[in-house]
């Protein structure tokens, strides 16, 4: 990655910039990890955002950086890296969030950012610019990412389901309140340990676009530590609007269901992190909520409602890229 003059203003302004774009993540994302333990009545609101808020800055302790990795080398040519590029795929990123924010869609940060950077990469460099390996890997896993979480949340539905068959319905929601707390704090492990790793990897492309870091150099603690801590603030003001359509909308969760669903995301979550893959929570819990509503009949699942979500998943990456390419160009005449 070629270094190039960029102003120490200018550095500051895009971090700033980026650490707004990971409290957004947090804040549109908040829902996926604690909109079924909201729903089932096991937390309140105001609870449940400090429980997941802790655990998303917790997941620093736990995870290697291989998703920063992925998105600071592995997605777009290191050489057509510059200040304008990572503007402009932090606008086109933080423009989609609101947009499906604003709307209560449940689309995902990752996947916006990623086409952050393709549209402004190709928008200076042209479609060679783009590194094919990275970017199918994680394409794939719009696709494996969530059917991975409809299958676990499934199947520990139906065990689940054989193991309590002669417990009371009184039982079973007693000890599933208590069991959706780990398995709540399992999955805002996951949430934090993939997303705010994204924001590391832009930050740490930045750095060394400047000439501040080196390729070889290791992320700078007060990237990693910033990153933590935006994505838990932003998780600590939540996204309501979006809570209701995670939480309700798509299926009517029980304890015993949000347990499953939040068990099964974090078990695919923590799958992808460690295969250091940029993937999203959204999709990820979507799917084990489904799992879980169509385990027990497929009428369960309010199918009109996720058909309209896979349709944001469909046109977060071609939407945030077209608005990153824009504003990239922007980008030239004011920076």
């Amino acid at each position: 990655m070629a270094t190039m003059e960029i102003g120490l203003a200018t550095v500051m302004f895009l971090v700033v910039l980026a650490l707004l774009f990971d409290f957004m993540n947090g804040f549109h994302d908040a829902a996926n990890s604690i909109a079924t333990v909201v729903s089932t009545g096991v937390l309140k609101p105001q609870h449940a955002v400090a429980f997941a808020a802790f655990f998303n800055v917790v997941a620093i302790f736990i995870f290697q950086l291989k998703v920063a990795t992925t998105i600071g080398k592995g997605t777009i040519d290191p050489a057509v890296v510059d200040h304008v590029v990572v503007f402009g795929a932090l606008v086109g990123a933080i423009a989609w969030n609101v947009i499906t924010w604003y709307y209560g869609i449940p689309s995902s940060s990752s996947h916006a950012l990623i086409g952050g950077l393709v549209g402004a990469a190709v928008a200076k460099g042209g479609f060679g610019s783009l590194l094919a390996a990275g970017l199918i890997k994680t394409v794939a896993f719009i696709l494996v990412s969530p059917m991975l979480g409809f299958l676990l949340g499934s199947i520990l539905m139906v065990i689940v389901s054989w193991v309590c068959f002669r417990t009371s319905q009184r039982k079973v929601d007693k000890w599933f309140r208590r069991l959706q707390l780990v398995s709540a704090s399992l999955y805002s492990l996951g949430h934090g340990g993939n997303d705010a790793q994204k924001t590391i990897g832009i930050i740490w492309m930045l750095l060394i676009a400047a000439g501040i870091s080196q390729g070889s150099d290791p992320v700078p603690m007060w990237v990693v530590v910033t990153c933590y801590l935006a994505i838990g603030l932003g998780t600590m003001f939540g996204g309501w609007r979006i809570v209701k359509t995670m939480g309700q909308r798509i299926t009517k969760l029980k304890p015993v269901g949000g347990f499953c669903a939040e068990t099964g995301g974090a078990m695919t979550l923590f799958l992808a992190t460690a295969l250091g893959i940029p993937v999203s929570t959204t999709h990820t819990i979507t799917g084990a909520i489904v799992g879980v509503g169509s385990s027990r009949k497929v009428s369960a699942v309010r199918w009109g409602v996720a058909g309209s979500i896979v349709w944001a998943w469909i046109l977060t990456i071609p939407c945030s890229a077209l608005i990153a390419a824009g504003a990239w160009y922007v980008g030239r005449i004011i920076l």
